[in-house]
């Protein structure tokens, strides 16, 4: 069972790497939203699937990438990567300063906290026109470039963010095997539990929540780069739900279900669209379904199908 699970994430692999340069321009665009949706909704899956906790503030950090990234880029003439270590920097400090008095509530009042946080934080980058643009935003932003090779196409683009996505999943996934991982589901699971073998659950989710803000952070400026602009309707809270439901479409304990869900929200809205106005009624249902005929995620329903065949052919 573990063989045939290593050969099939081999294939996927090898499929995400062959195959795009023979995909349409519009499809490798889509799959550069996927790749950057997927670091993003990332950080919102660590927290929703190995601490309990839904946040609806993503689009704050994610937001911060973006216009840190743009403001230096474009006002100051710095270069990328100076973009890219002042918004984490700026979104730890922040997460690290929300997060402390915020996390100790849980359910449903710790995720209304980061809902309002969102919707602040869209009305400051709308107030303060004088550092975002405000309705109008920052245009611009220079491509992305390594040494001397620019990444001025989708193709390009889309290889420097798959090679983001997987060393963000390899780091992910390590979090998860290592003791701070089994102290996060002992810890969703069982508070007063995990409180009795010294788990701190208010210190670890702040660390969880400060990883959370750094990928959004990163996040937010791969997409500044790609799109060349940062303005105040790319960061409304309907996209802090769609970070929030990539782990929830895709399965919030699967690492796996993050790129699912992240592909989900890219491609299938897109694929509707040949629809015309009818197409947001498709998606709701379609995501409707999904909730409902497979609440352990889209992988979780795949990998109950791929149980049920491998007991099927057992003799």
């Amino acid at each position: 069972m573990k063989a045939s699970r290593s050969l099939v994430i081999l294939l996927s692999i090898a499929v995400c790497v062959a195959l795009p340069p023979f995909l349409p321009r519009h499809f490798v665009d889509l799959l550069v939203f996927a790749g950057i949706y997927t670091v993003a909704g990332l950080g919102v899956g660590l927290l929703l699937g190995q601490c309990g906790i839904a946040n609806l503030g993503q689009i704050v950090f994610y937001a911060i990438g973006a216009y840190a990234t743009a403001y230096l880029t474009v006002y100051v003439q710095a270069p990328a990567m100076v973009g890219f270590v002042v918004g984490m920097l700026i979104s730890a400090a922040l997460a690290l300063t929300i997060g402390w008095p915020i996390l100790r509530l849980t359910g449903y009042f710790l995720a209304l906290a980061t809902l309002a946080m969102g919707i602040v934080a869209n009305a400051l980058f709308f107030e303060w026109d004088w550092l975002t643009g405000g309705t109008l935003g920052i245009g611009g932003i220079p491509k992305l470039q390594i040494f001397s090779f620019v990444l001025d196409t989708p193709l390009r683009f889309y290889y420097l963010v798959l090679g983001v996505v997987a060393i963000c999943l390899l780091l992910a996934h390590n979090l998860i095997r290592s003791r701070t991982g089994l102290a996060l589901r002992a810890m969703r699971d069982s508070q007063d539990a995990a409180i009795s073998l010294a788990v701190n659950p208010r210190a670890l989710r702040t660390r969880i929540f400060i990883l959370s803000a750094l990928l959004g952070s990163v996040a937010g400026s791969l997409f500044a780069h790609y799109g060349g602009f940062a303005n105040v309707q790319s960061f409304g809270i309907e996209k802090s739900i769609n970070f929030l439901l990539i782990p929830v479409l895709g399965g919030a304990t699967s690492l796996i279900g993050v790129v699912v869900g992240a592909l989900f929200i890219a491609v299938v809205p897109e694929l509707l669209s040949q629809f015309g106005g009818l197409h947001q009624i498709l998606f709701g249902v379609a995501l409707i379904g999904v909730v409902v005929l497979m609440p352990a995620g889209l992988t979780g329903a795949l990998a109950e199908v791929w149980r049920r065949s491998a007991e099927g052919a057992r003799p």
